[in-house]
């Protein structure tokens, strides 16, 4: 009998974020693959004892498949942990890919974005009314090279709420490209590690974050935000809950 390979989103770090469904996968998995760079280690606590551990930092795509192709062959199921939500810079593309290639019956279980405990971590609303309906997920061009027309200077143009990955240890040239569209008032943040207990959060404008940042010495694992939603003062009221408004469930008073 062929077993079988879990994606799993592990989450933005704190182990209680992880989700139910990928908890009872982690409780019961013959073998898990986690992403040792990114992924709390407590997450794996609730493992079994006897479960092979592998951590897929010093490992490359092909030893990945590897112990996937050879412990599926024997019925194990194979947890594979990514942090926060994989399918955002999760690098699973490639994996599935060669499962069915392969014939490896696979699933994925979602998880917690580093993206949503950063919101949380600065107690904000990402698409506030009136301010901003419209989150850009994105991260400047390195190693891995982007597509024309998604540089980080042109998707400031929207001027939407605009968070970025992978950017913190070039903070200066990202902020050079956001000011192309963005007024230097504009409100920035970072924060790093949200939701572990060492977590960091940096505050400021577009004019002073980067110095603020490498004053503060975060130079990985750490979230970009940039966006009026940060900085208003005062939020205006949805319609959801107005209570002049009518909808599905709720007819509006006068």
């Amino acid at each position: 009998m062929k077993g079988k390979v879990v994606f799993i989103g592990g989450g933005p770090g704190d182990p209680e974020l992880l989700t139910v469904k990928a908890y009872k996968v982690l409780e019961s998995a013959d073998v898990i693959i986690y992403a040792g760079s990114l992924v709390n280690r407590a997450v794996l606590d609730c493992a079994r004892e006897d479960a092979l551990i592998y951590n897929s930092a010093s490992m490359n795509l092909d030893e990945i498949v590897q112990v996937m192709k050879d412990e599926t062959s024997k019925g194990k199921t194979v947890a594979r942990v990514h942090t926060g939500d994989p399918s955002i810079y999760g690098a699973i593309g490639e994996q599935m890919e060669d499962l069915q290639e392969l014939g490896i019956p696979f699933e994925l279980i979602p998880g917690v974005s580093s993206l949503f405990a950063t919101a949380a971590a600065l107690e904000t609303e990402l698409t506030l009314p009136d301010v901003s309906q419209t989150v850009i997920i994105t991260r400047p061009e390195g190693r891995t090279p982007k597509p024309s027309g998604e540089s980080i200077s042109s998707l400031a143009e929207h001027g939407a709420t605009m968070c970025i990955f992978l950017g913190v240890h070039m903070i200066e040239e990202v902020v050079s490209d956001l000011r192309s569209h963005y007024p230097a008032e504009t409100s920035a943040a970072v924060v790093q590690k949200a939701s572990w207990p060492d977590e960091r959060i940096v505050r400021g404008t577009l004019e002073d974050i980067a110095g603020k940042v490498k004053e503060s010495g975060i130079e990985k694992t750490a979230m970009i935000v940039v966006g009026d939603v940060l900085g208003t003062p005062h939020v205006t009221p949805s319609k959801l809950y107005d209570r002049t408004f009518t909808h599905e469930y709720r007819k509006g008073s006068e």
